[in-house]
């Protein structure tokens, strides 16, 4: 199975990093790599992301779980899950009072191997997004 993954603490509480996180059309304007999100996020609903990896691609997903300040979960892929990405960004309180930030991407399917051929390593941009949330949610603005 291949799958990416990035982490940071933030020195906010799970509410405080959820409520920017859950701020879809926003990423763009703290995390470099985004460079659009098109749809609301909230369970079940669609969206349409477009990231400067792949520019001029839009990546279709879908909410699958909304579970806020706890996690959200986003699933994306081929019809009769021939290929499946699931992105999960999870929260985790620390004993400090701040959060554990945590975003991984996990593809599954009988075309995971050959596609996942294709597909750049997403660890620095995954870096990028969870140093990019630290950076504007401990700023405040």
């Amino acid at each position: 199975m291949l799958a990416f993954e990035a982490s940071s603490t933030i020195a906010a509480t799970p509410e405080k990093v959820w409520a920017v996180l859950v701020q879809g059309a926003e990423w763009p304007n703290w995390d470099s790599g985004v460079a659009s999100v098109d749809g609301t996020i909230a369970l079940g609903k669609k969206l349409k992301i477009q990231s400067k990896v792949a520019p001029g691609r839009t990546f279709p997903v879908k909410v699958t779980k909304f579970d806020g300040p706890a996690s959200l979960e986003f699933t994306g892929g081929m019809p009769f899950g021939l290929f499946k990405g699931v992105r999960t960004y999870t929260l985790v309180a620390d004993k400090s009072g701040g959060t554990l930030f945590t975003m991984r991407e996990e593809y599954s399917g009988p075309l995971a191997g050959s596609i996942g051929k294709s597909i750049p390593d997403l660890n620095p941009s995954f870096r990028q997004f969870a140093n990019g949330l630290k950076v504007r949610v401990e700023s405040g603005s």
